[in-house]
Order: structure tokens, then sequence, then C-alpha cells
């Protein structure tokens, strides 16, 4: 795609943009979430991920899953079904992955998704059960060969991971060298792919200009990833609703959208809903509403 091209690509997305993307909802008054609209009787204000209603209202506005952390509680199995339960701290300890196994085991989550250390431990913890082991490779920076990705891609799918959730070159990209970033996607998708797992592309948006983020998600496309990610959870900040709309105009419906870092509140999770998002993570969320609910 010639330098030309991608401007016309990109000026014909932000007119898509302004279509998706939700204006911005005012803030409530008050403690919690309590606004006469959307609060159930008896309220104590966790919403999202712990209220039914809530989060059937997230899925009926286009999400296809809900991700969460280990701070998640009450919640309906076939919502739940819906949730990544994620932990990708450093410091997790075994406990604390086998803590997150045994509430994904209970709630039937999608998945649990660790760093490819804990996969051995997260695959026997999850035998018998649907749900879902996923990892990351190249992460958080994405600055390793392609060679070490496939490595450590094939490697965790050998010891049981059926999605890997990979980090793109972005130097690469940000020097222009699209060539190397696309073959970079395809070689794990190939990797991946070969044995029946899932390939999520992360892009860490914040780092990319729009244009950027344009090839990327392009880049992603053509090299038969499945997903494109807005975010690592390391950088400065996450997902917008502008990145989201951005990235889903550009793939279209044929793969899937995922939003994540720095969604903090239900407003946040509708708005990248309705921007195109067909994931979404919302770990920050679920803690500052279990705050507020015992506040």
């Amino acid at each position: 795609m010639t330098e030309a091209e991608l401007e016309q690509l990109v000026a014909q997305i932000a007119e898509e943009i302004l279509s998706r993307v939700p204006a911005a909802a005012p803030a409530p008054q008050g403690e919690g979430l309590h606004i006469p609209t959307l609060v159930c009787p008896g309220c104590t204000g966790r919403c999202a991920q712990t209220c039914e209603k809530k989060t059937r209202e997230i899925v009926a506005a286009g999400a296809c899953r809900v991700s969460a952390s280990e701070k998640l509680t009450r919640i309906d199995h076939s919502l739940a079904s819906l949730i990544d339960h994620t932990i990708l701290r450093p410091d997790a300890t075994a406990d604390d992955v086998r803590k997150l196994c045994a509430e994904a085991r209970k709630y039937l989550f999608a998945s649990v998704c660790v760093n490819p250390y804990w996969v051995p431990l997260v695959a026997r913890e999850l035998r018998g059960s649907p749900v879902k082991v996923c990892t990351v490779v190249g992460f958080p920076l994405g600055a390793t060969t392609t060679a070490s990705k496939c490595a450590e891609a094939a490697e965790a799918i050998a010891q049981g991971a059926t999605e890997v959730d990979m980090v793109l070159n972005v130097g690469a990209l940000k020097s222009g060298d699209l060539p190397t970033v696309q073959a970079d996607i395809a070689a794990v998708a190939a990797t991946c792919h070969r044995s029946g797992a899932m390939l999520k592309v992360i892009l860490e948006t914040v780092l990319l200009t729009d244009p950027q983020k344009v090839a990327a998600c392009q880049a992603s496309k053509d090299a038969g990833a499945d997903f494109v990610k807005t975010s690592t959870g390391f950088a400065k900040s996450g997902a917008t609703a502008a990145d989201v709309a951005l990235m889903r105009a550009t793939v279209g419906p044929q793969i899937g959208v995922k939003a994540s870092g720095g969604i903090r509140s239900l407003a946040d999770l509708q708005s990248m809903a309705a921007a195109g998002a067909s994931r979404i993570g919302a770990s920050a969320s679920v803690q500052i509403l279990e705050q507020a609910g015992q506040s």
C-alpha cells in the first residue's frame, strides 16, 4: 500500500468513526453509579460484570466477551462464558493462578489468560473444563525476534494453550517496515493455526499514529490473525473508543477487535462495544465498582 493510498484509507475510515463513536455521557452526580434510569431496586453500586442486568446491557450493545480480573464476584454462569479471566502481573504466584483457575471453573469463564510460565499449571487446573487456556508471546514489548515469538507460541500450545496474544513489532511498524511487521504476524499465525490455536495481535495503540494503527490492522488481517487488540495494559494508557472504531472500520467484520486497558466504568464499556469491540477487557472497572459497592 502506497503512502497516498494509506492516507486515503485513513480519511475514509475517519468518516466511519464519526458515525460509530458515541457522544460522551454526562458524569453521574453523587456516589457510585446511581443514575435513575440505570439503577435496579436495591442497587448497591455493583454494576457491569457483577450485575446480571448491566452485563446483559453490555452484551446487547455488541460485546461477545467481557474480560475481568480475579477481583470478579457474583455473576450469572451464562454471562461468565463471555469473560476472559486474566492475570498477567509479574508478581503473580502459583496460589494466585490456582485461585484464578478455580474461579474460572466455578463460573465457566471463556478463558484464563496468563504468562507462558503458568500455562502448564493452568492446563492442569482446567483439565476437563470447557475453559480455554490463553497466553501471551513477545509480551509486553513486541521487540523479540519472529523465531522467538514462534518458539514461545509453539511451546505454549504444546503445553495446553489454545489462544495466543502476541505483541506486534512496534519499532518496525514505526520505522515504516510493514513487510517485516506482516511477516512477523504471519509466522506466529501459522504456528498457532497448525495446532488449532487462535491468534490475537496487540497493537499498543497509545504508541501509534492513526495511519500506523490502520497499517497494523491491515497487516494483521492480511497475515491471518483472528483478532486485533488495542493494548497490553503495561503502556501509559489503553483503549479509546476512537481507536476501537478505527480498528473495526479497518478490519471490517471478518476478524475480532478487543478493547483493553483503561476501561473503568460502565459508560466506558458501553462506549467500546458501541464503537465496534467484540471483546472488552475491564479488570480495572471491576475493582472500582467493588470498592464503590463497599463504601
